[in-house]
């Protein structure tokens, strides 16, 4: 899966993909809508249709049901949605994120602006965060993300995801049951989206028992195996005839992240065990 990174801005670590602007700790919010790309906004138009064409002549009618989101630097289109959605703009997401910073502690790690603008998301760490086993450091992040697609609703999660991209964004944003989401049919309010966090974010010492629970239980390479093939494919491990398995590639490419391929999985905490 693509990036699809437009521009982004961070702290720490650069991203896999090599992409964005670095920054260093403490920056202000107007430093961050700059240099993560986010110092647009989303303008709306009625939509225009022409009939009965002859050349460049027509008929213009228009669409009072649908509106045509776009960009104000660059004029480019983003999408046609209904005229009862609601936008949130770019700077609403890091503005978000603001009493956070300078109050409570909070510190943004990313921000960015996905598919030509049509996704954008902020990441701050919580100032929560472990060890495991003494070298394997796991983070508590606090995720806004949304898009003007009709793709994602308004979503605020924790999450231990270090959001640098499409497909992290995807997976702090899968099979979560912490988020809170605002669909766009409705209006985003920051401080009631705030408040209802309140009590997810003090989930955090309940996930830290479960993962350390993982770290400690230890799993065999045939367990592993057992386990990959009951998730992504259609025949037993100990089948007696060898058996056509659709996704044999991203069987294998799974099993050999766990044995080691993938990033972080020699640490003490990961090798071996469920984590």
């Amino acid at each position: 899966m693509a990036h699809l990174i437009e521009q982004m801005a961070y702290v720490g670590d650069a991203p896999w993909h090599g992409l964005g602007n670095q920054l260093t700790q403490k920056q202000p919010i107007e430093v961050w809508q700059r240099e993560a790309g986010m110092d647009w906004q989303i303008l709306e138009s009625p939509v225009h249709f022409k009939s009965d064409a002859i050349g460049h002549l027509g008929t213009i009618h228009s669409f009072p049901e649908q509106k045509v989101l776009f960009r104000s630097d660059s004029k480019a289109p983003l999408s046609v949605v209904s005229r009862r959605y609601h936008t949130v703009q770019p700077r609403e997401v890091l503005e978000f994120y603001r009493d956070l910073t300078e109050v409570s502690g909070y510190e943004l790690e990313t921000a960015g602006v996905l598919k030509g603008g049509r996704k954008f998301w902020a990441l701050a760490r919580t100032g929560q965060g472990t060890a495991l086993k003494g070298n394997d450091q796991v983070n508590g992040y606090l995720l806004l993300a949304t898009s003007c697609d009709g793709t994602l609703a308004t979503t605020a999660t924790p999450t231990i995801v270090r959001v640098v991209c499409n497909n992290t964004l995807t997976i702090a944003l899968d099979g979560t049951t912490r988020a809170i989401k605002v669909p766009h049919s409705t209006r985003f309010d920051p401080q009631a989206v705030k408040k209802q966090l309140g009590i997810a974010v003090s989930q955090w010492d309940e996930f830290m028992y479960r993962m350390r629970a993982l770290a400690d239980r230890k799993v065999k390479p045939k367990e592993a195996l057992s386990f990959i093939t009951t998730v992504l494919g259609d025949s037993s491990p100990n089948a007696q005839q060898k058996e056509v398995v659709p996704n044999i590639r991203a069987m294998q490419k799974v099993e050999s992240l766990f044995q080691g391929r993938g990033r972080g999985s020699s640490l003490e905490s990961a090798s071996g065990t469920a984590w």
